[in-house]
């Protein structure tokens, strides 16, 4: 994917120079591409706004010749969870690239399962984002992602921005230590924050004094040929209590195991959907945020942050 004039995919995602981490194990691959559109969030009020907007992502698909499936996912269920992030006063780890949080899905009114922990460093530098260690020191099973994401620009539509997201995932069942809000504790179970400075009886704290509540609805299937498909869904960003709204997001997902599965016909044609769409779709867009960031400024404009 790449703006008309700007640098080919090719050297926006350069090739991964192999290494290490401290025990051996080679440094993760990408092996997702993860576009996301920031939509301003007044105007999801229904479910039924959701598939309005459904509507207009399938007429831009239309126009670039890619598939975009509504019929499995047109009777599926609106989702919930709760998202909350924590940080520390200074917001230390959002001002060095980390993102912690926390977020459970909730069936027919009640949260079930365990407590996912979400961990991630995410840097426009792919090289730096793959050196970063992020596994943790846990007993018991972790997901490791490392994706590209693919946000339009800080200040216009129809182009793109490129930034590498290296997430960690695992129950918080499998943090042992009582006190979950301590720095001793972050340290221990994540260890790429010992990079960080800190002092003695340090804390973090709910980012925001906001619990997120996350709707989000599965719009369909997008095929961009050559076997390259992915869900595509939109979702609506709103503080738990008052249901202020947020922010909202339209986003799909390609997974791949290496990068040149991604046939050229197949990538050329998911850029032009990408970018298309947000001029389609300009009173809608929310231009130079994220949904993390917006949380973040909700009390406070962390004045290093990576994304």
């Amino acid at each position: 994917m790449a703006k008309k004039d700007d640098a080919p995919w090719e050297q926006k995602v350069p090739d991964l120079k192999q290494g290490n981490y401290s025990d051996g194990h080679p440094l993760d691959e990408v092996q997702y591409l993860e576009c996301k559109v920031i939509l301003k969030p007044d105007r999801f009020v229904s479910k039924k706004s959701f598939f309005d907007f459904g509507d207009l992502v399938t007429r831009t698909a239309k126009k670039h010749d890619v598939d975009f499936d509504t019929s499995k996912l047109s009777n599926s269920p609106v989702q919930i969870r709760e998202v909350l992030f924590v940080d520390t006063k200074d917001f230390r780890l959002y001002n060095n690239a980390f993102i912690l949080r926390r977020r459970i899905p909730y069936v027919d009114g009640f949260p079930v399962g365990d407590p996912e922990v979400v961990f991630k460093f995410r840097h426009p530098d792919m090289q730096k984002a793959a050196e970063m260690d992020v596994r943790p020191r846990i007993s018991g099973d972790y997901r490791i992602k490392f994706k590209c994401e693919a946000l339009p620009l800080k200040d216009s539509i129809g182009g793109y921005r490129l930034l590498f997201s290296h997430n960690v995932e695992f129950g918080i069942s499998k943090v042992r230590q009582q006190d979950k809000l301590s720095w001793d504790t972050l340290v221990e179970v994540l260890p790429a924050l010992s990079i960080l400075q800190h002092g003695k009886g340090d804390r973090v704290e709910l980012v925001g004094d906001v619990i997120v509540e996350e709707v989000l609805q599965d719009l369909g299937i997008l095929n961009f040929g050559k076997e390259i498909e992915g869900k595509a869904n939109v979702a609506l960003w709103r503080a738990r209590g008052d249901h202020k709204p947020l922010i909202g997001e339209f986003a799909f997902q390609l997974k791949f195991k290496r990068r040149d599965e991604i046939h050229d016909k197949a990538k050329k044609r998911c850029e032009d959907f990408f970018c298309s769409l947000q001029k389609d779709i300009g009173d809608w867009v929310s231009v130079g945020t994220t949904k993390t960031g917006v949380v973040y400024h909700l009390k406070g404009n962390p004045p290093n942050a990576h994304e």
